[in-house]
């Protein structure tokens, strides 16, 4: 006889967790409480989503606006560190994933639940990612993941399982591509990009226009930085959430930010996928942009560190560790001069800083020219490359006497 009496899903609408509740009340005789995570994946998915998962025989529907909290707590602090995962991918569903599992965890504690339930699969990274939140914020919780124990193996088994209980589903066959959509950026799995020799086709772009088709125009756009943080956006002042939306619009128009990538998953497996982050981009290159100015050739290389490792804590779903924790501290730190104003250019697929300043600038005119100047002593150069190269002549010099 199953232990357990309440179950807190991680409900999307779509057609696994909508099979999945069913599932959990016949295999384990349980109340399901569906909770739904608002983080920005569009309207058009949320709308009926609770009468939706009633009729799937949830007992009720809780339904949580993250979009605010994902952008400020957990988006933000990771663009301070600057972590782009191989080199090319921002991360958008890692991104994610801290605060829906943070969020069903508390949703889980208030309404007394004794178990955790996700519809991921057994292939991908996100069974870690929440799997790893969870251990580290409810480990007294026990974890179900449907995929990893039922016999449902195709869409074809789980439309068929759902017409059988006559749970009515708006999914079909028809679905080609796999996408996961929050404020950050939407992802495009699937279909023909399974074969890599494929180029994508219209169908694997949502949000970005091509940036083929895209405007003639060039359109710029001026960033206000504080401290790491985006605050305002051509002199208007706003919050996180905002910004992002702005951004969004503004680089999706041009063709901003996309990227055709095949990644290492933390399973072991690669895989291809299509992401568009128009906004991020945007974000990301303004950023570095001051950093260039205000950060000092030791303290720009150190963030760059963090950023590399930050980005494999947070893909691999390591946010709630004190390793994450001290690189955000540590970003935090390196942040705190990183204040200025930034002008970015948007055309076909481009965005490119093309003017910033800072206060915090240590970019010198009076040193830095080519032409003429009264503060830089050639001759002083000398010194500094014969010591900086003394290990070297060193090394060199016993060499030859051991010939």
């Amino acid at each position: 006889m199953s232990t357990i009496k309440k179950v807190v899903l991680a409900y999307s609408g779509g057609l696994d967790t909508s099979a999945i509740i069913p599932w959990l009340k016949e295999n384990y005789d349980c109340e399901v409480i569906a909770f739904v995570a608002d983080v920005g994946q569009g309207e058009e998915e949320l709308v009926g989503i609770e009468e939706k998962a009633i009729a799937s025989g949830a007992s009720a529907c809780y339904i949580a606006d993250l979009k605010e909290e994902m952008v400020a707590d957990y988006i933000y602090p990771s663009l301070k560190t600057g972590a782009v995962y191989e080199g090319k991918y921002l991360l958008g569903t890692s991104m994610a994933r801290p605060i829906i599992a943070k969020a069903q965890v508390e949703c889980a504690l208030e309404v007394g639940a004794d178990a955790l339930c996700h519809g991921c699969t057994g292939k991908g990274n996100d069974q870690v990612r929440f799997e790893s939140a969870f251990a580290a914020l409810a480990p007294h919780l026990k974890v179900i993941a449907p995929w990893r124990e039922w016999d449902l193996r195709s869409r074809e088994a789980l439309l068929d399982y759902l017409a059988e209980r006559n749970i009515p589903c708006t999914a079909s066959l028809e679905k080609i591509y796999s996408r996961d959509a929050n404020a950050w950026h939407i992802s495009t799995e699937g279909g023909v990009l399974e074969d890599t020799w494929n180029q994508p086709n219209e169908l694997c772009w949502v949000w970005t226009v091509d940036p083929e088709q895209a405007q003639d125009q060039s359109e710029t756009v001026t960033l206000l930085v504080e401290k790491g943080e985006v605050v305002a956006v051509d002199g208007q002042a706003m919050s996180p959430y905002q910004v992002l939306t702005t951004l969004n619009e503004k680089g999706a128009r041009h063709g901003v930010g996309r990227i055709d990538i095949v990644e290492n998953r933390l399973v072991g497996m690669k895989s291809r996928g299509c992401y568009e982050t128009p906004g991020g981009t945007i974000m990301m290159e303004a950023l570095r942009g001051v950093e260039q100015l205000v950060l000092d050739k030791d303290c720009f290389e150190f963030r760059e560190e963090l950023g590399l490792k930050a980005s494999h804590l947070i893909y691999d779903g390591r946010w709630f560790t004190p390793l994450c924790e001290s690189i955000l501290a540590a970003s935090d730190k390196l942040a705190e001069p990183v204040t200025g104003e930034v002008v970015v250019k948007l055309y076909k697929g481009q965005a490119t800083v093309v003017q910033k300043r800072s206060i915090n600038s240590l970019y010198s005119e009076e040193f830095a020219t080519f032409g003429e100047d009264d503060v830089y002593d050639h001759s002083h150069a000398g010194g500094f490359i014969r010591l900086y190269s003394l290990s070297s002549r060193i090394r060199a010099l016993n060499e030859k006497k051991q010939k």
